[in-house]
């Protein structure tokens, strides 16, 4: 990393949004479009973070289900080969 690098505090969707009335307060509808753009972009992360994030609960759930119910396969399995004298 350079000794040059800038590091900016992120920019939230109530950033934007304080710049659109601003506009309005100003009436300077300039800059309007690219922050709707903006505000766009921020929702569309948000929701797609939000579905993330219940899909990896959701897998984590499963994996752990399944991890209990491999468990149980393995327990059933010694039982059985003890039971026929295998081992």
């Amino acid at each position: 990393m350079s000794r040059y690098s800038r590091y900016y505090v992120n920019r939230t969707m109530c950033d934007v949004l304080n710049e659109m009335r601003l506009c309005c307060k100003t009436s300077n509808y300039g800059p309007l479009e690219s922050l709707i753009e903006e505000a766009q972009i921020k929702g569309n992360r948000m929701e797609a973070a939000l579905a993330d994030k219940g899909d990896i609960e959701e897998m984590n759930k499963e994996w752990h289900d399944l991890k209990n119910k491999l468990k149980e396969l393995k327990l059933e399995d010694s039982r059985l080969a003890k039971d026929e004298g295998v081992f």
